[in-house]
């Protein structure tokens, strides 16, 4: 039972939304025409809790690949994939050890609405997920979902604000998968960015999700800080600690990132 709970977290959590590391929040930014930017990220999570007398620890890794291309000065096609690792214990005895490749995304960013005298800009960001993921592992859903994302920034001098909300629409190959978890998925985050220097921002984030199992009334809420270190204008490097806010949420995670820009 406990693997399958650990994989509805990884299904239902599936829906497509990358941002600038370590941020769960996107901005309304693009490349520009012909440009591109390539992401690898990685992130570490960890949690423990009791369930009548049985000690459960449960530990996920996920590194993935995102690559961003300006098909225009305002729109980017994105594509991202992951591979994950999940284990769970329960007193010392592993009853789950799954480890591969996830569901690849596909997304369009259009920000379509921008006004440089204030610093506001509106984004939409459609997208896709590809059964590309292992169901019966718990790695994927088995079929092709999609969600969109709305993206709001807004620029105050050396801080900069983003908030987004965004529905995912999940469906499930296997039985098991299709009763125990939510199809529609609904999020919302909010998160800043602080520019301490021309190469250093510290960045927060908060947001919330609605839960993974069906019937839950306790939604996954987070909390990110973390630190984005710009090496050169074009390559960052980015370190961040993901906490959970409630139960349904994996006690920390740490979260690591480097992106690459070119033309």
């Amino acid at each position: 039972m406990k693997k399958h709970v650990m994989a509805a977290a990884l299904l239902c959590c599936a829906a497509p939304a990358y941002a600038a590391h370590p941020l769960v929040t996107d901005d309304t930014g693009t490349q520009g025409a012909g440009g591109w930017q390539v992401e690898c990220t990685t992130g570490f999570s960890s949690n423990r809790e009791n369930d009548g007398g049985i000690r459960i620890k449960e530990r996920e890794t996920e590194a993935a690949m995102v690559v961003s291309y300006g098909i225009s000065e305002g729109i980017d096609i994105v594509a991202g994939l992951p591979y994950l690792w999940y284990q769970v214990k329960e007193n010392q005895l592993v009853t789950a050890d799954e480890s591969g490749i996830g569901d690849m995304t596909l997304e369009l960013k259009w920000r379509f609405c921008e006004n440089e005298k204030n610093g506001f800009s509106l984004a939409l960001k459609p997208g896709i997920s590809l059964p590309t993921g292992d169901a019966d592992k718990g790695l994927g859903t088995g079929r092709v979902t999609g969600g969109a994302v709305l993206i709001a920034t807004k620029e105050f001098g050396p801080l900069t604000l983003h908030a987004n909300a965004g529905y995912h629409r999940n469906a499930y190959e296997l039985d098991e998968d299709s009763s125990s978890c939510n199809k529609d998925i609904w999020n919302a985050s909010f998160a800043g960015e602080y520019a301490v220097s021309d190469k250093l921002r510290a960045v927060a984030d908060i947001g919330i999700e609605t839960a993974e199992e069906r019937g839950s009334r306790t939604h996954p809420a987070f909390v990110v800080g973390g630190l984005i270190y710009s090496v050169t204008e074009n390559f960052d490097f980015d370190l961040g600690i993901k906490g959970g806010l409630n139960d349904a949420e994996p006690d920390t995670a740490v979260l690591l990132g480097v992106a690459v820009r070119f033309n």
